[in-house]
């Protein structure tokens, strides 16, 4: 008991380590047999939609990879739409289809496509719900055997992944695994009922601890729980930072209580899919709950208001959807807009985007949309380099200069960065003068000042009362933001 309680001492006490907080941008990787069907509704993001206190929302859920569950639900869209196009066959037996797709795969054309973007890490959904596993693992499936892929997807992505100087990391549903459990979830409570335990906490186990042997991941992300309960998942994460001390774990490790069999009662029920539904409504998407240990937070679909006092990361797809959704057209995707100001926003507030990106389970490819975005990525981020990357929190994260421009502040040692844009996104592309006056509120000159845009050039500045006012010798829009740095200034 004492060594347990001294693995929990020890799991909290550990640090997120400088590659992480200086990352900025990670790419999510969800790819699993839900990807040859593709599909799910596009008529909602998934906060609008926890938010609406139905017992049955998740038979609606935006999320392709969720695809199985929704077919549980005979009224929901993906069982109408399987009952069409693929009548009497199992979930299953997209396995094969997946699988056999992996002979056009190239693990090196999407590691190219990942560096060029920009991110420093990626981290591959190893398993998801439906309990299919991404490399050829020891440890059988009792109930499904042989439900795993015989070609080392993990580890050739981990190996091209690495070759191009990016960190890799593994999600693992360590909550969820349908083959053991398939109680249909329509709504948070469920998934109290959905979580398998009995044999299933070695079945885990053993897959995790596979993992970081074979893989090493600078990231260990799980989802949605843990089985175990907290004295004996520590001993597990303190392998982990063992054998990769300089790794990072989020927080959903929510590990098993007693106090869960109270929840599943019918008032249970009701007080959890009530808070739900408020903090989906109030947050705009998801917040999971901070379980006793953890090195990272997690928001998904949304994004903190402001810094935090610990490490997070915005995890979201490019669409609605985390795995490929065939549904999606380009009104559900970000826009360029959204995203890159998205990765300045969430940059400012001391935050990393973790962006998924779902490829093609019928050929293994990655969707054009989905590729556009990422080159849009690779301009704005080879660009703005030095106000993204190895920054800090400034003193004032955001701020609002006149004329209709937003600000996002980012800091490293004696230099603060501003990344500005205009607000409207309606304004034309290019707006405004070649040398259009900003007065950044939030700042005062001092007698060392100096202010320049991120290629050495000077920039004009002037000091009042209302602010430091730069003259910009570039026209600016409102789909790329525009960075400058400024030396040895004073926050007002």
């Amino acid at each position: 008991m004492a060594s347990s309680r001294n693995d929990v001492k020890r799991v909290r006490r550990h640090r997120v380590p400088a590659w992480w907080s200086d990352a900025k941008l990670g790419i999510f990787v969800h790819w699993t047999p839900a990807s040859v069907p593709a599909f799910a509704p596009v008529d909602s993001e998934i906060g609008a939609l926890m938010a609406r206190r139905d017992p049955h929302a998740m038979a609606w859920s935006p999320y392709a990879e969720w695809y199985e569950n929704s077919l549980r639900f005979p009224e929901s869209p993906a069982a109408r739409h399987h009952a069409a196009e693929y009548a009497g066959r199992d979930y299953h037996e997209f396995a094969a289809d997946w699988e056999a797709a992996l002979d056009q795969w190239d693990p090196v054309a999407w590691a190219d496509r990942f560096a060029a973007s920009g991110a420093r890490y990626v981290v591959l959904v190893t398993k998801h719900h439906d309990g299919y596993c991404l490399w050829p693992t020891d440890v059988p499936n009792p109930h499904r055997p042989g439900f795993n892929s015989s070609r080392d997807v993990v580890g050739e992505l981990a190996d091209a992944v690495r070759a191009r100087g990016l960190r890799f990391g593994v999600y693992y549903s360590g909550g969820l695994d349908w083959t053991f459990n398939d109680h249909p979830i329509g709504s948070f409570s469920d998934l109290l009922e959905a979580q398998p335990r009995g044999d299933y906490i070695a079945y885990a186990e053993a897959h995790v601890r596979e993992l970081i042997a074979r893989y090493q991941p600078s990231v260990l992300w799980n989802d949605i729980s843990w089985p175990a309960p907290a004295p004996r998942l520590a001993g597990l994460l303190t392998e982990y930072y063992e054998a990769v001390p300089d790794g990072v774990i989020n927080d959903r490790f929510m590990p098993w209580s007693p106090l869960w069999g109270a929840a599943k009662t019918r008032p249970g029920r009701a007080l959890l899919d009530r808070i739900s539904a408020r903090s989906a409504a109030q947050d705009k998407g998801i917040v999971p709950p901070k379980p006793p240990m953890f090195d990272v937070r997690t928001p998904e679909y949304t994004v903190f208001d402001t810094v935090q006092p610990t490490p997070w990361e915005c995890v979201r797809g490019i669409d609605r959807s985390f795995g490929h959704n065939r549904m999606s057209g380009e009104e559900h995707f970000l826009t360029r807009p959204e995203l890159l100001w998205s990765l300045a926003d969430i940059t400012a507030k001391g935050g990393n985007l973790l962006l998924n990106v779902g490829p093609r389970g019928e050929d293994a490819t990655i969707a054009d949309a989905q590729l556009r975005r990422l080159d849009w990525l690779g301009e704005f981020t080879t660009t703005n380099a030095d106000a993204l990357f190895a920054t800090r929190p400034w003193v004032h994260p955001q701020g609002a200069a006149a004329g209709g421009v937003e600000v996002r502040y980012t800091a490293r040692d004696t230099t603060v960065f501003a990344i500005v844009r205009l607000d409207d996104p309606t304004e034309t592309d290019v707006v405004g003068d070649v040398s259009r006056p900003v007065t950044l509120a939030e700042v005062r000159a001092t007698p060392a000042t100096e202010i320049v845009t991120l290629d050495g050039r000077p920039i004009d500045f002037e000091d009042s009362p209302s602010g430091l006012t730069v003259r910009l010798d570039v026209p600016l829009s409102a789909d790329r933001p525009f960075a400058i740095a400024l030396r040895h200034v004073n926050a007002r």
